[in-house]
């Protein structure tokens, strides 16, 4: 009897500690350890995140982009007060008989293109004595009309024309008679709307 009682007794302990084994991995300790082990992981929040950030990182280099491009230049009317006229003599001295020839230039001195009819018909040269207080001629007063010359011209570009000269007079619409200017001391002015240059002084000898 006591040899049985003492078998019952020691299937008993064996039977305890089998069952505290088992329920170890339950332990509070163990769950701790996993719970940290998950969050040391990426949660599906932080990765739609990161994605996020991914996604918006090419809107706003195509943003970038965008601001860096230069704008197109949009060139407006050459209006009179953006524009430079100046007028060349070929040569200081030209001799009866010869045709003397003058160079025109035309400065856009604004800071932006524009653009302007600059056709013959618009531009007006003109021959006066030395003072200034006699129009001898004007490209203008037998030819008002010319061939339509648009130019767009970048800030400080310049166009350049040249005007050759009979060295005969002319009235306005090419009235009276047409005769030689004698030899002397002229002024030759070049003009485009209400833009004049200054006189430029040659002889005809």
């Amino acid at each position: 009897m006591f040899a049985i009682g003492a078998l019952v007794v020691a299937l008993a302990v064996v039977i305890w500690l089998a069952v505290t084994v088992s329920r170890g991995g339950d332990s509070p300790d163990a769950a701790a350890a996993a719970s940290t082990s998950e969050t040391g992981e990426p949660t599906p929040g932080s990765t739609s995140a990161s994605t996020t950030a991914s996604s918006t990182r090419p809107s706003a280099t195509a943003s970038d982009t965008r601001s860096t491009e230069p704008a197109a230049a949009a060139s407006g009317q050459c209006a009179d007060q953006s524009l430079a006229i100046k007028v060349s003599v070929g040569q200081p001295t030209y001799r009866i008989g010869e045709e003397p020839v003058f160079g025109i230039v035309i400065t856009n001195i604004s800071g932006a293109p524009c653009t302007r009819d600059m056709g013959s018909g618009l531009q007006r040269v003109s021959v006066h004595s030395l003072d200034g207080g006699r129009q001898l001629w004007a490209s203008t007063d037998c030819y008002p009309d010319g061939e339509p010359d648009v130019r767009t011209l970048d800030r400080g570009e310049q166009a350049a024309f040249t005007v050759t000269w009979t060295g005969a007079t002319s009235q306005p619409e090419c009235a009276g008679e047409r005769v030689a200017v004698p030899a002397g001391a002229y002024n030759v002015v070049a003009q485009m709307g209400s833009v004049r240059s200054a006189p430029e002084p040659f002889n005809l000898a």
